[in-house]
């Protein structure tokens, strides 16, 4: 007797929603409806994977596909919303195309806030909020997430220290030195921020700003000198590795 097929199959697209999900009737449109009906060429009976990041993820089942927009039925909730960790990003803001990088690593690793932060030395002054957010859907829609990160307002540092919360940690990469990430993360507390500076790093009263902040721990990233956008990722790797995520 052959096997009944998956339902929904694992080549299901996944869309994220604007609005809290839940069964009923929905109409999708603009480029998520070019998306399904033309890239897609989703027919009337064909599932697609829904999330809204608050509720977790929903089967859409396509009741009519038009040029311009399509109605889908949302039967079911598939999963719910998956566990997120309690850690920010804090990183100065790069060049384009390695702040999008930024974003879009964040979200697969698991980040639940990514706060732009301001330096002495950042020489990117403008982002584009609704750009990083829609990198930051992407990666989550490909990586079958449920959630998406925060996406803060751009913060100038002294700004972001002045106001930190009591009881997170901060730590933060320091070029001149400090304890090893790892060690450092491991008996850390549950709620944590990594600080990331731009390309040419602190400046020495950046730095001594930083150290002062309770909780504020200077960490070292190994051996090797590493761009901005790798030391937010290895970071955000090493402290989900002790916090035992990974």
């Amino acid at each position: 007797m052959p096997a009944t097929p998956a339902w929904p199959p694992q080549s299901t697209p996944r869309l994220f929603v604007e609005h809290r999900l839940a069964r009923g009737p929905l109409r999708v449109e603009g480029a998520q409806a070019h998306y399904l009906a033309t890239v897609m060429r989703m027919k009337p009976g064909d599932p697609v994977k829904l999330f809204d990041g608050e509720s977790g993820e929903w089967l859409g089942v396509a009741a009519s596909v038009g040029k311009r927009d399509l109605m889908l039925d949302v039967t079911d909730q598939l999963r719910t919303r998956e566990h997120v960790p309690d850690l920010w990003l804090c990183a100065a803001p790069i060049k384009k195309g390695r702040i999008d990088w930024v974003a879009e690593k964040a979200c697969e690793l698991g980040v639940a806030r990514l706060v732009p932060v301001l330096t002495r030395r950042t020489i990117v002054d403008r982002l584009n909020g609704e750009r990083l957010r829609a990198h930051m859907i992407e990666a989550a829609e490909q990586c079958g997430r449920t959630a998406v990160p925060e996406l803060a307002e751009p913060v100038k540092l002294t700004a972001l220290l002045r106001d930190w919360p009591a009881g997170r940690a901060l730590y933060f990469a320091d070029e001149t030195g400090g304890t090893p990430a790892a060690a450092a993360m491991r008996d850390g507390p549950p709620c944590a921020a990594i600080l990331i500076g731009p390309e040419g790093g602190f400046d020495d009263a950046e730095r001594d700003a930083i150290r002062a902040v309770p909780g504020a721990t200077a960490i070292t990233l190994g051996p090797r000198i590493l761009r901005a956008d790798t030391a937010a990722a290895a970071a955000t790797a090493l402290w989900m590795a002790a916090r035992g995520d990974w």
